[in-house]
């Protein structure tokens, strides 16, 4: 018997500790951030900088621009260079006032603007333009704000041995192994041929090695493209990790955005007894109510003037038995009339004209109402 009471307060001290263990586990995964960020998550990053942006994707597109208008352009520029150098050293002796030092300077102006700003410009445009692909027109200062724990060693060294410190090494070690090995390999089969440059002119062996650059330059980029596409998704992707909400999160979210349910509840009963107010006040000036009797009152009014009669007060249950109260105590006909009070509280809402379908029923209702008040003026008077 002894046995059997240990061997039974063990199993419940068993269960206790599985229960506890369990529910420990459970408050530890609510925290974990599983769920999808929602798209005010994604905006507030994205107003803070923090968007799924690839510096690869700028610096390829960039430096496929420079070539391919130093490709077609600068044939032109050399010969615009060679020109103003052929100009310059042909006329050594020169005044050196200061008129001529200045025309010299401006010269010099505007053989780079000929040469050098089509480059730039072009350059420019590519790289806001990717930019703007990317992540749309963002312009925020947060991310270049100055921030006191970046003066922090300790968090200085946790950024540079931090996963994304990692991945970028690796990211670059790639690079260099893989853009050198498509160097090797091209260059391997173009060495052959530079010695046969010697017997060629020098334009034609300055086309031969301008050739030669180009299209090696173009088949690294090729290669530079193909590692960028992959940096794009891998950024996008850890941003979204990044961004990840727990369950917490989201419900937090929703209070800030939609208002606290609680709260939105007490105002909305706060409203319904403000309107529930107003429309008691209506009752003593209305016309007729119409009953059910028990379950439906609809207050009516007509004035002269009025297209039809209105409703300025209905209810059910609780309310109807008020309605009927308040008519009671300011001498307001009541009619009981059961069709007529569910048709007019189901299709007439309250400040609504009747619609023309009740207009005799009404007519009779208001008819009989009438009737009544002027008997009694004529007992009164």
């Amino acid at each position: 018997m002894q046995c059997t009471l240990i061997s039974q307060r063990r199993s419940d001290s068993c269960d206790e500790s599985e229960r506890m263990l369990f529910s420990f586990d459970l408050q530890l995964f609510a925290g974990e951030k599983t769920e999808e960020p929602t798209a005010k998550k994604r905006a507030d990053a994205k107003k803070k900088g923090q968007v799924g942006k690839s510096q690869e994707i700028n610096a390829a597109f960039v430096m496929m621009a420079g070539f391919v208008i130093l490709y077609n352009l600068g044939g032109n520029a050399l010969q615009e260079i060679m020109t103003y150098s052929s100009s310059i050293f042909g006329h050594l002796v020169m005044e050196t006032d200061e008129e001529s030092v200045m025309q010299l300077f401006i010269s010099i102006i505007i053989v780079l603007a000929k040469t050098s700003l089509p480059m730039m410009v072009f350059i420019m445009i590519i790289g806001l333009a990717i930019n703007f692909f990317q992540v749309g027109l963002n312009f925020n200062t947060e991310a270049i704000g100055f921030k006191p724990d970046k003066l922090n060693p300790i968090n200085g060294f946790g950024r540079i041995f931090s996963k994304r410190s990692l991945v970028e090494l690796v990211k670059s070690i790639i690079k260099i192994v893989v853009i050198g090995f498509f160097i090797y390999d091209y260059m391997v089969a173009e060495i052959l041929q530079m010695p046969k440059l010697i017997f060629l002119e020098l334009g034609e062996a300055t086309d031969k090695i301008s050739s030669v650059i180009f299209m090696l330059a173009f088949k690294i980029l090729g290669v530079f493209f193909v590692m960028a596409a992959a940096d794009l998704y891998y950024q996008k992707w850890q941003t979204t990790q990044d961004l990840k909400m727990s369950k917490q999160d989201i419900k937090d979210e929703f209070k800030q955005t939609e208002g606290d349910p609680q709260i939105k509840g007490k105002i909305k009963s706060k409203q319904r007894q403000m309107a529930m107010a107003r429309m008691m006040q209506e009752v003593p000036q209305a016309d007729v109510i119409v009953t059910n009797p028990t379950h439906f009152a609809v207050a009516m009014s007509y004035k002269p003037g009025m297209a039809a009669p209105i409703v300025v007060a209905k209810g059910q249950d609780h309310v109807a038995q008020r309605i009927k109260e308040i008519a009671r105590e300011h001498k307001v006909p009541i009619v009981e009339n059961k069709p007529l009070a569910r048709a007019l509280f189901a299709a007439v809402e309250i400040g609504d004209s009747i619609p023309q379908e009740l207009y005799k029923a009404v007519a009779e209702v208001l008819a009989y109402v009438y009737k009544l008040k002027n008997k009694g003026k004529r007992r009164s008077a």
